[in-house]
């Protein structure tokens, strides 16, 4: 029964009891639906996990990711009288960037939390029912604070990812260890910091630490016993694993990388992938080619800073679409990839680091659409209609001499038009919303080469706001014309996810500490609670007991204060913090 929970084979016979007196049925199914409860999310329950609304059971609320809510008992016209329910606090001395999205399963609220931390709340009370903390050791080398992004759920298991690059199941219910995988070597650079994703009963996920020069991976482990089914390096020229023996090489040795470049490429899958059920396809984004410094790997340098679609399955790269061929600026392509229908087409939309929104066929990957969503783009004038970009050559930074090479200013910075932070897609109104930034840099390459558990660059930078009066816009983006719709302007960079809702809202969190709803249609700002705290989490939503709830992580921190120069001098008084906030509307 690895594919379907038992609630699930009961509820499925049950079906088919058609002579039972009805009293019995009745009876019967209440009993199902008890067991259904304690076994847990089956396989079937996360792939409908976008139409279920009392719970909240994949990150992105939904394999797709769309985060979508049909929700609208709080809805534009009295989302203004939106109060807190409860807050939890994380509590103690861990309290740096809070990156979670919160899972939402039988009257419990499972969040992570900085430093590999994992809490259960009770979901009515707030009140905390167990925590546990992963012993890392003293060498562990996050790249961009001790974040973890979320959990996931199926059965009688909360799984997540450790800053040690260790892969844990906990029970659900009490917090004890069910199973625990070392995934990689630390001290090689290897951490996970992305929520898992969980298809056909396998724990699919991605590794983090692209700027040691470690290789890239989506690895696929059995969701009951933590064994590795399959596994894909992102690098060409590395062989991929599937039930313990290898499979196939990842595209082709030395196709795209020069000697043994290829060993140290980078790629990491750091932000977690997306499923989509129609095509069966799993989508990662891979980061950034190591080292920085483009001088010194010629070539496109697959699979960087692309797109792949993955057989679940199997691990098999079924396509890919590299946003930035040959990348110099640190741009990345991890950013989320969410699957979409428009006038009968199978898309897929991406808002790249690079500044650009990509609209791709999702069953092939070919290239349908790119238009930059942030005000300044100085890499390329565009794409070409193949897809390619058009580079602007001067501004490349140049090829390093004894010291440092000449610097260029660049925009977006390398920190991104988006980062990490999810954006959203509404059913209801048929636009993304982006949280996006309006920054630049000054960048230049340096010589560099590689050791084992040395930050690998060979670049420098300054990052610099673009405009005095803001940094952060959300923005709404129609995907068939690239337009965009309406934005808000944030002094502070946008550093959380989005949330919308058939309530005709949107949600995000700023920096400056508030939770805030937006008209869906207009961009009019509707509500705003300050958490005392940055909001660099991703809000959700769920019905409980008849009412509609939104909560949202809070707690400032992330690559923002770690990496942003400039920008950081500019919000360095921000209080860190650890709380889990919820809200709802008040009884009448």
């Amino acid at each position: 029964m690895s594919k379907l929970s038992l609630g699930a084979v009961l509820l499925t016979g049950a079906a088919f009891v058609t002579a039972a007196p009805l009293a019995a049925r009745d009876k019967d199914e209440q009993g199902a639906a008890v067991v259904a409860a304690a076994a847990g999310p089956s396989d079937v329950d996360l792939m409908n996990d976008e139409r279920s609304t009392g719970d909240v059971l994949t990150y992105g609320m939904g394999p797709r990711a769309q985060r979508f809510s049909p929700l609208q008992t709080i809805n534009a016209s009295n989302v203004a009288r939106m109060v807190p329910a409860y807050s939890a606090s994380l509590g103690g001395e861990k309290q740096r960037g809070q990156e979670a999205q919160p899972i939402v399963y039988d009257g419990m609220i499972y969040v992570t939390g900085s430093y590999s931390r994992l809490f259960a709340f009770d979901a009515k009370t707030g009140e905390e029912v167990w925590q546990y903390d992963a012993r890392l050791p003293d060498g562990i080398m996050p790249c961009c604070d001790v974040v973890n992004r979320g959990a996931a759920i199926y059965g009688d298991k909360i799984i997540f990812g450790t800053l040690d690059a260790h892969l844990v199941a906990l029970n659900r219910k009490t917090g004890k260890v069910i199973w625990n995988k070392k995934l990689a070597d630390y001290s090689a650079g290897y951490s996970f910091t992305a929520a898992p994703l969980i298809v056909n009963g396998k724990v699919l996920y991605g590794n983090s630490g692209g700027e040691f020069g470690v290789v890239g991976k989506v690895e696929a482990r059995d969701v009951n016993t933590g064994e590795l089914v399959w596994s894909r390096p992102t690098i060409e020229g590395h062989m991929g694993m599937l039930n313990g023996k290898e499979s196939t090489m990842t595209g082709k040795l030395n196709a795209t990388w020069q000697g043994d470049q290829w060993k140290t490429g980078g790629g990491a899958t750091w932000l977690g992938g997306t499923y989509d059920p129609e095509t069966k396809l799993a989508y990662f984004g891979t980061g950034n080619p190591a080292p920085w410094n483009s001088h010194l790997r010629p070539g496109n340098n697959l699979y960087t800073s692309s797109t792949i679609a993955l057989d679940p399955d199997t691990g098999e790269v079924k396509w890919h679409y590299q946003t930035t061929p040959h990348d110099g600026w640190d741009f990345d392509g991890v950013n989320e990839f969410i699957p979409f229908d428009h006038n009968g087409r199978k898309l897929g939309a991406k808002a790249d680091r690079n500044g650009f929104f990509f609209v791709l066929d999702r069953t092939n990957g070919k290239f349908v659409s790119a238009t930059p969503f942030v005000s300044k783009v100085t890499w390329a004038k565009g794409f070409d209609k193949q897809g390619k970009p058009i580079f602007v050559a001067e501004n490349r930074p140049g090829a390093p001499t004894a010291e440092k090479g000449p610097a260029v200013f660049s925009a977006p910075s390398f920190l991104g038009g988006k980062n990490w932070m999810p954006m959203a897609y509404s059913q209801q109104t048929g636009m993304f919303y982006v949280p996006s930034n309006e920054w630049g840099m000054d960048i230049w390459n340096e010589p560099i080469a590689y050791k084992k558990g040395a930050a690998y660059l060979g670049a420098g930078f300054t990052i610099k706001p673009l405009y005095d009066d803001h940094i952060g816009v959300l923005r709404a983006i129609d995907p068939a014309t690239g337009k965009i719709a309406w934005e808000y302007k944030n002094k502070a960079p946008l550093w959380g996810g989005v949330l919308t809702t058939a309530g005709n809202l949107v949600f995000t969190g700023t920096p400056e500490g508030f939770l805030k709803a937006f008209d869906a249609k207009t961009g009019q700002e509707l509500w705003k609670f300050n958490t005392g705290s940055g909001v660099v989490g991703s809000p959700v939503t769920w019905e409980q007991d008849g009412e509609q709830y939104v909560a949202v992580m809070s707690g400032w921190g992330g690559a923002v204060p770690l990496w942003g120069g400039e920008v950081a001098k500019a919000i360095q008084n921000i209080n860190q913090g650890g709380a889990l906030w919820v809200f709802k509307l008040p009884k009448s």
